[in-house]
């Protein structure tokens, strides 16, 4: 008998395709098989994300044609997960009839049972604040030498832009006993680099009981970097995502001691201008934003920096916004991931009266992003004849002759290589092109190896 298939669909960032590794694990632990066509899949699952409109529209599009699909195959199941599912509840049933489980982010741990409930004739929605269940699932990862690890769920902050702190939850930190459990794991997997995940990674461990005689909390992040550094066949460690509120001096000086811990920071600063920062209630200045930029520079000159800015947020001059660019050129970030500003649902800046025109925020958008690409491509020229070490992951989708992997600062790598002999080995390439966002080199490697 043929196996029912099943497809995810992912929007969005870093923590939902980590959820949806961990819920195709439990898809595939219960008998299901994957396929990359949605069309023919009997349990389709979107794991959706609300920090922009688009992206939310974008779910509602795909639901319509799997809605009229479901009218001719009674025994397809979708399933709406994530931060949209969170978001509308039982709106989404009454939208879109045809769906049969909506589930929070903090369900994606128990989508077994959730499902089994839908199997039993059930409609099903599970947005109540719960626990998140330890990770005890085996996640189906998408790549087997790069893995994601989550190390704290939820956020406790309250921009005043931000739906992530109603649809993700109160922060909840993981025990460090258990991140090592799974790092382990992941090493005798064979893989090589892992990367920390977080809303506000620099909280970790403050809701975890138990401080030191300092008063510090007895678990903080830069701790949980030190306990986890050592695990044998690890080659790698990144982590995100940072809030300057809460970047301390003390984890910069661990990531320049511990090798493993790569040279690469994403710190969202969102505005250059002190006003529009205080409005959206981010807790620093950019004074201090430009601090800790300096200090890891001055601990690791070579790091690369990215970070988040959004144009547009009400209220915003076009001084301030003239601030954002100063501060984009004074700090030259290797990368930046822009956005205009999306009013969402039940937070204060939605509902003031001093919203942006559209126009407005597209033109800022486009100035901002030429900068970035300009900024980008000068930071890109130190590589240029250098050698650096390449992780090879996969091959480039663009050119079967050439393998692809990550520069410990994040630059995507290309170069002429033998996926099967290559991948999952850290291997010296010298650096012949330079891109904005990416390099092109050639590999160093002695005759007859690997």
């Amino acid at each position: 008998m043929e196996k029912r298939k099943y497809h995810i669909i992912t929007f969005g960032c870093q923590m939902n395709k980590a959820d949806s590794e961990r819920m195709a694990g439990i898809l595939q632990s219960m008998g299901f098989e994957y396929t990359d066509n949605p069309d023919e899949a009997k349990i389709l699952v979107y794991n959706t994300c609300t920090i922009r409109d688009n992206a939310e529209q974008k779910v509602y599009s795909y639901l319509g044609k799997q809605a009229k699909r479901k009218h001719s195959e009674p025994d397809l199941t979708i399933v709406v997960a994530g931060c949209v599912a969170q978001q509308e509840g039982e709106k989404l049933l009454r939208r879109v009839p045809e769906v049969d489980l909506v589930m929070g982010p903090q369900y994606a741990n128990r989508l077994d049972s959730l499902l089994e409930q839908v199997f039993a004739g059930n409609q099903v929605v599970a947005t109540e604040p719960v626990y998140i269940y330890e990770d005890i699932t085996k996640p189906r990862r998408e790549s087997d030498v790069t893995a994601w690890v989550n190390v704290i769920y939820g956020c406790n902050e309250r921009c005043t832009y931000c739906v992530v702190p109603s649809v993700r939850g109160v922060e909840q930190s993981r025990h460090p006993e258990a991140i090592k459990r799974e790092i382990e794991e992941l090493a005798r997997q064979g893989y090589k680099e892992v990367t920390l995940l977080g809303q506000n990674i620099d909280a970790y461990g403050r809701d975890l009981p138990g401080s030191t005689e300092t008063g510090r909390h007895k678990y903080t992040f830069t701790d949980l970097l030190y306990y986890i550094h050592d695990v044998e066949g690890i080659e790698r460690i990144r982590f995100a995502t940072s809030h300057p509120r809460y970047f301390t001096e003390r984890l910069i000086k661990a990531c320049a001691e511990l090798p493993k811990v790569c040279e690469h920071f994403h710190i969202p600063f969102q505005s250059g201008d002190n006003e529009i920062l205080k409005a959206m209630r981010r807790g620093y200045t950019r004074e201090r934003y430009r601090e800790i930029i300096d200090k890891i520079r001055e601990y690791m000159p070579d790091a690369a920096i990215s970070a988040d800015a959004i144009v547009g947020f009400p209220g915003e001059t076009e001084e301030q916004f003239e601030n954002t660019l100063k501060l984009v050129e004074e700090i030259g970030f290797d990368q930046l991931n822009t956005a205009a500003y999306s009013p969402r649902p039940n937070t204060p800046a939605a509902t003031w009266p001093n919203q942006i025109p559209e126009e407005v925020k597209s033109d800022r958008l486009q100035r901002l992003n030429r900068l970035v690409a300009q900024k980008a491509a000068e930071r890109s020229q130190r590589y240029l004849g250098r050698v650096e070490e390449i992780l090879v992951e996969d091959v480039n989708p663009k050119d079967a002759t050439q393998v692809m992997g990550r520069t410990r600062t994040n630059r995507l790598t290309f170069f002429k290589g033998d996926l099967k002999q290559l991948k999952g080995k850290i291997v010296p390439v010298r650096i012949t092109e330079a891109r904005a966002f990416s390099l092109t080199g050639e590999v160093l490697l002695p005759a007859g190896c690997c």
